[in-house]
C-alpha cells in the first residue's frame, strides 16, 4: 500500500466560491435537489478542496426543531460536510464514481454557536476539506481513507468534522452485505412502516414539531438511562432521499441526538411531557460495526454523564440481533444564553 499526503497549507490560496447554484445532485450522491446543500467546489491543493455550502432556511426536516434561538442544525452541518467530502473526493481526491464508502468512525463537534444563529450569520458557509488516503500497489485504487474538515460561517470557524472510511467497489460492497446477511437484503423501497410499531415518542419531547421526523418509539426509562426502538419513516426524504439494503448512518446519528436529548430532557426535569428543554446537540463522535439492516428490531440505549455546566454527554449503543451495531456520543448543550446575541 502506498499513502498519500497533503502538501504545506501554507502553499495555497482559497479561490472564489460561486454560491448561486447547488452542484449537480450526483456528486453529492443525492436523488433530490432540494437535498444538495453544495454549491461550488474548488481545488486548493493536491488532495485538499473547499466548498460552498448553502444552508436553507426553511426544510421539512433540517429546520423542524424547537429550541431557542433557531440555529442551524448540526446535522445540517454534518450531511453538508458529507457532500463536499463525496463531491471533492470525486473531482480532487481520485475517487471514482461508482465507489461506495463505508464510514467506519467520525467525530463532530461545533464552536461559536452564536454565530450559527438563523438570519444572524456572520458571513457565506464554506467547508474546507483535507484528503488523506491509502492506495492498493496495483490497482492504484484508494481502499481506505480519511478526511479532514473545518466549517467556517465567513472568517468565524464554527466546527470541525474528521471521518475514516473504507471504499469498495460495487461488487465487493455486494459480497460483504451477504457475508453478514447470508441473505439478500431487502430495500427501504419495498416497507411501508416498521413492523410492531404502535406509537412513536410525542415530537415535543425530542426536539421536534413534526411527527415525521420522530425516529424513536417506546421509551423505558431508568435512572441516566434510556432504552428505545428505532424506527425511522420511511417516507422521510431527508433519511431516505434513495433506496437503501440498511439504516443509513445519518439515521443512526438521528436517533442517538433524539435519544440524548430524551435523556437531558428526563435530567433536568423538561422531559417528563413538557418537552426537551432548550437543549442543542453540538457534538458526535463515534464508531460503526455492522450493517443496521432494515428487517430486524434496532434497539438503542443512551447513558448519560452529569455535568456541572448544563453540558450533557450521552452515550448510545445500538443491538441488533443481541450484536452491537454502533456506540456514538452526543454532547447536548443548553442554549438559552444565546438569547441575547
Amino acid at each position: 500500500m502506498t499513502t498519500q499526503v497533503l502538501e504545506d497549507a501554507t502553499q495555497s490560496v482559497s479561490p472564489a466560491l460561486e454560491y448561486g447554484r447547488t452542484i449537480e445532485r450526483s456528486l453529492a450522491h443525492r436523488s433530490a435537489i432540494s437535498e444538495v446543500f453544495v454549491t461550488d467546489v474548488q481545488n486548493v491543493r493536491p488532495m485538499a478542496v473547499t466548498a460552498g455550502i448553502h444552508l436553507p432556511l426553511t426544510h421539512l426536516y433540517y429546520s423542524d426543531h424547537r429550541p431557542r434561538p433557531k440555529l442551524h442544525d448540526s446535522l445540517l452541518l454534518l450531511e453538508a460536510g458529507r457532500q463536499a467530502s463525496i463531491a471533492g473526493g470525486h473531482t480532487n481526491a481520485g475517487v471514482p464514481a461508482g465507489t461506495v464508502a463505508i464510514v467506519h468512525a467520525f467525530q463532530f463537534s461545533l464552536r461559536n454557536l452564536s454565530a450559527l444563529r438563523v438570519g444572524g450569520e456572520p458571513g457565506p458557509p464554506r467547508i474546507d476539506t483535507d484528503f488523506f488516503g491509502k492506495t492498493a500497489r496495483h490497482s492504484g485504487r484508494f481502499r481506505k481513507g480519511r478526511l479532514e474538515q473545518r466549517i467556517f460561517m465567513g472568517d468565524v470557524h464554527v466546527g470541525d468534522h474528521s471521518m475514516d472510511v473504507l471504499f469498495l467497489k460495487g461488487d465487493e460492497n455486494e459480497i460483504l452485505r451477504h457475508a453478514q446477511r447470508g441473505t439478500p437484503a431487502p430495500l427501504s423501497t419495498e416497507f411501508t412502516e416498521w413492523p410492531g410499531v404502535v406509537r412513536r415518542v410525542a415530537p415535543e419531547l425530542v426536539g421536534r414539531d413534526n411527527p415525521l421526523n420522530v425516529v424513536l418509539t417506546e421509551p423505558e426509562f431508568t435512572e441516566g438511562s434510556v432504552t428505545a426502538q428505532v424506527v425511522p419513516r420511511f417516507d422521510n426524504p431527508a433519511l431516505f432521499d434513495h433506496s437503501y439494503d440498511h439504516l443509513p448512518a445519518m439515521a443512526l446519528v438521528e436517533a442517538a441526538r433524539q435519544l440524548a436529548l430524551l435523556t437531558a430532557g428526563a435530567a433536568s426535569g423538561s422531559g417528563s411531557g413538557s418537552g426537551s428543554g432548550n437543549f442543542f446537540a453540538a457534538g458526535y463522535e463515534g464508531g460503526f460495526q455492522r450493517f443496521a439492516e432494515l428487517d430486524v428490531p434496532l434497539t438503542a440505549t443512551a447513558e448519560r454523564t452529569p455535568a456541572s455546566d448544563g453540558t450533557h454527554t450521552v452515550r448510545v449503543g445500538f443491538r441488533q440481533d443481541d450484536q452491537e451495531i454502533a456506540e456514538l456520543t452526543v454532547t447536548v448543550v443548553d442554549v438559552s444564553h444565546l438569547h441575547g446575541f
